[in-house]
């Protein structure tokens, strides 16, 4: 494990960065819970009572979206592959009181027409059937839900079904092991880093997710059903709240969750991802999220606050005593860009830390040394406070290695007696 030390703290401000124009107001939200993140550096632009466990509605469906996705990635199903309908989810499918496309016994679909049933229409059957297909039965596949988010990271949260009901609409077909009226639950945060990681590990997932209306088995005499899309935010559709940009996600409402959603939108290059939790209708959640949208592309500018190759005056090089040349630079690996808040462009400093363990007791490193080998790190941090990311490990998008320029062999006995003598006579005049 190396060890480091922090050579310099608090230098070179970032004055120079562009400020936007906007004057928006940290936004008043009207939501139980509400989040926005930028998901390039995984950092929260917004959060309010986000670690409070809630009931999460049919957003829980993205955990089923995700499992069948690493299913089909394993080689465990294929999107072509037809699958009977259990007893159990063919009468779910008939609830004409529940989201649903109409599922026959008698009948089979692919995994990929279940899969658009569940993402566009939210058919709460549909999903069923594809926990069955992956998991054997919808109990075996909420175990691998909850074994999933504890894998993800997520602290806080409890899948009780793959749809996301309340179990008592399931009329006593609630899978074994659950409670008759219990609930998924999950925090906003968790339901942030759920997303994140479906839209991370199979961003494909939005391809479906923005469909704005489809057909259901089309060509079919008997199945043949109109399907659309909950989310009526979805960029350059007809719905109401369309908002330039949204490409996903999912929507919730059961009468313990009320109406919630999980979006992500994508300008200029920006990919946002927003969570808001039980909002009082189907508009709120909808105007909730646009005012989360508005802040973020408003009152952000993303920027580079750290550039590929950059050197740090106060550590721009370290000495190398017995190499062909006796130092080398130090620069970043790469570059670093996050958003920054209106009015806040002169608040972040950077910080140089240099590994401990790859120095000797004058503070020199040892030759040989490779181009690109790792020597250390910059942190870049705000002065004031301290910023939040939506996981632990995320931020680590607010440090980049540093690293030798070029490589620097070790340099010859002759060369290095010569040096030895020279610094014995030096030492003696000193």
């Amino acid at each position: 494990m190396k060890k480091w030390t922090s050579l310099l703290s608090g230098a070179a401000l970032f004055l120079a960065l562009t400020t936007t124009t906007a004057n928006a107001q940290t936004p008043d939200m009207e939501a139980e819970a509400s989040l926005l993140v930028d998901v390039e550096s995984g950092k929260v632009l917004y959060a309010d009572d986000i670690d409070t466990m809630l009931p999460m509605a049919s957003m829980a469906k993205m955990m089923t979206e995700y499992l069948v996705n690493e299913a089909i990635e394993e080689g465990e199903l294929s999107w072509d592959e037809e699958v009977s309908i259990s007893e159990e989810a063919a009468e779910l499918s008939h609830d004409e009181n529940l989201s649903n496309v109409y599922l026959r016994i008698d009948e089979t679909y692919t995994i990929e027409e279940l899969y658009e049933a569940m993402a566009i229409e939210s058919a709460n059957g549909a999903t069923i059937a594809l926990a069955e297909a992956v998991a054997g039965s919808e109990a075996a596949f909420v175990d691998m839900m909850n074994e999933k988010a504890e894998e993800m990271g997520i602290e806080e949260y409890e899948f009780v079904n793959s749809s996301g009901l309340n179990n008592a609409s399931m009329d006593g077909n609630h899978p074994e092991g659950t409670d008759a009226d219990a609930e998924n639950m999950m925090s906003a945060r968790g339901t942030a880093q759920l997303a994140y990681h479906l839209i991370q590990d199979y961003p494909e997932i939005l391809e479906v997710a923005s469909t704005e209306e489809t057909v259901f088995k089309e060509g079919s005499e008997m199945d043949e059903q109109p399907m659309t899309n909950w989310n009526h935010m979805l960029g350059g559709s007809d719905f109401t709240h369309a908002y330039e940009g949204v490409d996903g996600i999912k929507t919730g409402n059961t009468e313990a969750a009320g109406f919630a959603f999980t979006g992500t939108v994508e300008q200029d290059d920006t990919r946002l991802l927003s969570v808001v939790m039980q909002t009082d209708s189907i508009d709120a959640r909808f105007e909730e999220t646009a005012k989360l949208y508005d802040y973020g592309f408003d009152a952000f500018t993303t920027e580079e606050v750290v550039s590929e190759g950059e050197q740090f005056d106060e550590v721009s090089t370290l000495p190398i005593p017995d190499g062909q040349e006796q130092e080398v630079p130090i620069v970043t690996e790469s570059a670093l860009s996050f958003p920054i808040l209106e009015g806040e462009e002169d608040m972040y400093a950077t910080s140089v830390t240099i590994a401990e363990d790859q120095l000797d007791e004058d503070g020199a490193l040892s030759a040989p040394v490779e181009a690109g080998e790792e020597v250390g790190y910059v942190t870049v941090s705000h002065e004031d406070e301290e910023e939040m990311y939506l996981d632990d490990e995320l931020e680590n998008n607010a440090v980049v290695p540093l690293v030798a320029a070029e490589d620097v062999e070790e340099a010859n006995w002759f060369v290095r007696s010569m040096r030895g003598i020279g610094d014995f006579f030096s030492g003696l005049w000193n």
